[in-house]
């Protein structure tokens, strides 16, 4: 990806902890995607920051500050159109021929997966480290007219 090319920037399971590392790899996103489990609305304080912020509530996500965030979301972005939600396992509906992404949480397992024409990505969890799984975010662009993604391993983490 060229360094003025536009992307999105995409965290999920951040369980209340905003990285440094974090919004230096976001630095620079059109839209930053926010995938659940956000722990706490200074999380999304932070992210604005960076970009604006669209996110979805995951399962640990309770109380007063994030009743409005939806279980799911239809972002157009950057010449793609991407459903946003937390579990994967909760998809109900064919992405196929409607969105160019899915882009989901929980796992804390990184995915970059193209299937049938559409892209599954999950950028691992920003949060706390959980087992031996990477702390990670994601980047997702546009090129030659198809949806790319990146992890990006937060080293130090």
């Amino acid at each position: 990806m060229s360094s003025d090319a536009k992307f999105i920037g995409v965290i999920s399971d951040t369980h209340g902890l905003v990285r440094d590392a974090a919004l230096c790899a976001l630095k620079g996103s059109e839209l930053i995607l926010h995938a659940g489990d956000i722990g706490g609305p200074d999380v999304l304080t932070r992210l604005q920051t960076v970009a604006p912020v669209v996110a979805v509530h995951g399962n640990v996500d309770s109380g007063a500050w994030c009743r409005d965030l939806a279980a799911c979301e239809t972002v157009a972005v950057c010449g793609v159109t991407i459903y946003l939600l937390h579990n994967i396992s909760e998809l109900d509906l064919d992405p196929r021929g409607r969105f160019d992404a899915v882009v989901f949480g929980h796992s804390h397992k990184p995915c970059n997966e193209l299937k049938e024409g559409v892209l599954y990505f999950n950028p691992a969890s920003a949060g706390p480290r959980r087992f031996r799984l990477p702390v990670a975010v994601g980047r997702l662009w546009r090129r030659d007219g198809r949806i790319q993604g990146e992890i990006i391993t937060l080293t130090g983490c």
